[in-house]
């Protein structure tokens, strides 16, 4: 071939490597969160301290949990993504109160934690396709002979003070007409105490806070769910609100491993298996709207 011709030729396929370079940009692309890292050479995770199995300290103080393993995931795309080998990684402990300020400041990367996405909050944050789905429900105990919530009618119930419980309990009671008594305990110990000596009938409250007070029973077959489920809570992992690029990069890993299994064996791992640092086990398989949304991954809270 002449060199006139290969040049053209070679003008031609490098053209052609350029207009699919830019016709399929980085999923990272234009991501003040992935400029952040990159610029900083470190990731930056927002983690709960007992928010059990989902972020808490594990026995030797670090960090661990179900959704820990799921950010794991996520930096190693991050660092292949990057191309930062040595990335590194970067805990900082957050609660109820900082930790949308924490994502706000980019003081945080990512939460890894157990946080519900609703509207409100995504007014000021973003939200991953869901990763848990709760519902609040009634634990009662096994020799109650109450089999629904129908079953409750005219009974005392319990709920925690300042939970968002108190209001699907009154709301329960109203739309059935079933004549609760309802009572509030001042925390969740209180409440768990007034279900286990019979002074209440039932406890209302996120099913799987009740699956946790569950497990760490003294006899944890002594107590069982109704079958009853109410409002859908959608949790997810929260980071700065806009930031297409980073949400892209995390949802496509959420949705890759719910595509393979793997999420599912994340699940099991923390949600029916026995955990540290007690060994308790959750009992807590797969629910169905978890396993819908596994099947066709979503951030919507309707």
């Amino acid at each position: 071939m002449h060199m006139t011709g290969f040049a053209r030729v070679w003008g031609v396929l490098s053209g052609l490597a350029a207009a699919a370079a830019f016709a399929a940009p980085s999923i990272a692309a234009d991501s003040p969160t992935l400029a952040r890292i990159k610029s900083s050479g470190a990731i930056t995770i927002g983690h709960r301290e007992a928010s059990i199995p989902f972020s808490y300290l594990g026995p030797d103080q670090k960090p661990i949990g179900f959704s820990l393993d799921l950010c794991a995931a996520i930096v190693e795309r991050v660092k292949t993504e990057l191309n930062l080998p040595n990335l590194a990684v970067k805990y900082t402990p957050v609660n109820s109160s900082n930790r949308i300020p924490l994502i706000q400041s980019g003081t945080i990367d990512i939460e890894c934690g157990g946080t519900a996405n609703d509207r409100k909050r995504q007014e000021q944050v973003s939200f991953s396709v869901a990763t848990f789905v709760s519902q609040p429900r009634w634990l009662v105990k096994a020799d109650s002979g109450l089999k629904t919530a129908g079953d409750l009618k005219g009974k005392t119930i319990v709920v925690t003070q300042g939970s968002n419980a108190v209001g699907f309990a009154q709301g329960v009671n109203a739309k059935e007409q079933l004549g609760f008594n309802i009572v509030q305990a001042k925390d969740h110990a209180e409440s768990f105490l007034m279900l286990n000596t019979g002074r209440a009938a039932a406890f209302m409250e996120d099913d799987i806070l009740l699956a946790g007070l569950k497990a760490a029973a003294a006899k944890p077959d002594a107590l069982i769910f109704l079958p009853e489920g109410y409002a859908k809570i959608y949790y997810g992992l929260m980071f700065t609100k806009g930031d297409t690029g980073f949400k892209a990069l995390v949802d496509d890993v959420l949705s890759k491993q719910m595509a393979s299994g793997q999420f599912e064996k994340t699940y099991a791992k923390w949600f029916t298996r026995a955990i540290p640092p007690k060994g308790e086990n959750l009992a807590f398989p797969l629910t169905d709207e978890l396993q819908q949304r596994i099947a066709h991954p979503s951030d919507a809270v309707d």
